[in-house]
């Protein structure tokens, strides 16, 4: 595997899959690695924590990072590509050009600039390695209703595919802040996930999810479509940590 750090470092090459990440590797992302490895003959992935789809200084301080344990994870998943450039790299002296989505969803309006940031580095990103198709978790399904816009919207020729999200034992969507969670917060935090399961196969999911959360305060709930495919989203608090999470409800996602 070849480590990358400047953009003229990048190159192109046809039948590329793009796995865009923001380092503290876990199985979800190795699960995306596996998906464009079997679908592309070049695997790029990105290892960036971009600090501008952060809305808090601390929660960006306070982000897991150790690039050489993501990049012996990479290399083991195949991947032929890893780029990891430093914050002027992407963002130079001078920088000043962002992109806007239009109606992102209560995920966008609890996070105020949150999308602007996630649009602005994978625009960046799929005009930098150029890949086919670029792959992303169910878990993050708002981010891939926005990116789709995008492509659509600005006819970038890549294919934002979509894979199932990846729990842990407990239910538990895996994610870099669940080690945030101490023990008693994980245990109330099984909530989530059990609540959306549970309001599936509700006449009204939304409000069956809103009150099975219980004691867990809701940022929002609401249903998100997907192409083809509606899903029952959630972000909540458990403490200081934020968590999101979704369930398919009809459709299929890809």
């Amino acid at each position: 595997m070849k480590i990358v750090r400047r953009i003229a470092e990048l190159e192109h090459a046809p039948a590329t899959g793009l796995v865009p990440t923001m380092a503290a590797l876990h199985a979800g992302h190795r699960a995306l690695f596996r998906a464009a490895r079997a679908e592309n003959d070049v695997v790029v992935a990105s290892l960036f924590v971009n600090p501008a789809q952060f809305d808090e200084q601390s929660d960006l301080s306070a982000y897991p990072r150790d690039e050489a344990r993501d990049a012996e994870i990479a290399e083991l998943e195949g991947v032929d590509v890893l780029f990891a450039p430093s914050v002027d790299e992407l963002y130079p002296p001078g920088f000043g050009t962002w992109v806007d989505v239009e109606e992102t969803g209560a995920e966008g309006r609890s996070r105020p600039g949150h999308f602007r940031g996630v649009a602005t580095i994978c625009l960046k990103l799929f005009n930098l390695v150029r890949p086919e198709r670029a792959y992303f978790g169910q878990k993050d399904a708002q981010q891939s209703a926005v990116l789709r816009r995008l492509v659509r919207d600005l006819n970038v020729p890549v294919q934002i595919r979509v894979l199932p999200t990846v729990r842990d034992d407990d239910g538990l969507a895996l994610s870099s802040r669940n080690a945030r969670l101490s023990a008693e917060e994980r245990v109330r935090a099984r909530a989530l996930p059990r609540a959306l399961q549970t309001a599936a196969g509700a006449d009204d999911p939304v409000a069956a999810a809103s009150t099975a959360l219980g004691d867990l305060r809701p940022d929002y709930v609401e249903l998100v479509e997907l192409g083809d495919a509606t899903v029952l989203a959630a972000a909540v608090r458990v403490g200081p940590t934020r968590l999101i999470d979704n369930v398919l409800l009809k459709g299929a996602i890809s």
